[in-house]
């Protein structure tokens, strides 16, 4: 299979001619419209700093359910301490910042360049791509963000700066999804800890029909910050306490 160039035209070739590793395209932009297709078609962009961008679909597609998630006897253990603070949609672009600074075994460097920070920042901005934080004592200690189509949500990237901070954020955050009856979490690439959480492989063919049942569903625009839950204090600042 060719890996196809795009222009400027709004258009995805079909997630089945992606290579075995996945690839599929490379160029095109990271302007709403198109990554809103992209995610949509089951595509995603991931690619180095100078690297043109690439547009992935791997076969098979890793998938968490969020009533299936894998708790852990030493993240319960702390789940019953709650010692994070944990909020949605508070501090986005931070979020995002840290989850480019953090270090990620068997990588050199980071997919999350400035161009990608703008771009997801803007789909936050349009209600598309939300976070989930923890605090410990006002300080932001881990956290994670994504994006929300009809009743699919698809994870892009976690950090911590305190220990199990980002198991604790995504255990609220499937258990956010679990009440709102999303379909599943795009976990999209293979990995240890995936599995160790839940995550299972599904087949690419298998993971278009899941999504496009997902998409049929209207999608829950805007900050996540203020539903289901009321404004609280901590460390002198008002915020919204999630989850």
């Amino acid at each position: 299979m060719p890996v196809y160039f795009l222009t400027n035209e709004l258009y995805f070739p079909d997630p089945g001619d992606a290579l075995e590793d996945g690839l599929l395209a490379l160029g095109g932009d990271l302007k709403r419209e198109r990554l809103l297709l992209a995610y949509r078609s089951g595509i995603f962009p991931w690619y180095a700093e100078g690297s043109p961008i690439l547009w992935w679909s791997p076969d098979p597609r890793m998938i968490l359910y969020p009533h299936a998630i894998n708790v852990s006897k030493s993240l319960r253990q702390l789940l019953n301490r709650d010692p994070f603070e944990v909020h949605f949609d508070t501090r986005f672009g931070d979020v995002i910042r840290h989850c480019a600074r953090a270090e990620r075994k068997g990588q050199d460097g980071t997919w999350i360049n400035e161009e990608m920070i703008a771009a997801y920042e803007n789909l936050h901005r349009e209600g598309y791509a939300h976070s989930v934080e923890c605090y410990r004592d006002g300080r932001l200690s881990g956290g994670l963000y994504g994006l929300s189509l009809g009743k699919a949500f698809f994870g892009e990237s976690m950090f911590y700066r305190e220990r199990d901070a980002s198991k604790v954020a995504l255990y609220h955050l499937a258990q956010r999804l679990r009440k709102w009856n999303f379909h599943f979490i795009d976990a999209q690439q293979e990995t240890e800890h995936l599995r160790r959480v839940g995550a299972l492989p599904v087949p690419r063919r298998e993971f278009l029909g899941m999504l496009r049942k997902a998409l049929k569903y209207e999608t829950l625009k805007g900050p996540w910050t203020n539903i289901d839950h009321k404004p609280r204090n901590h460390s002198g600042r008002n915020r919204t306490a999630s989850g």
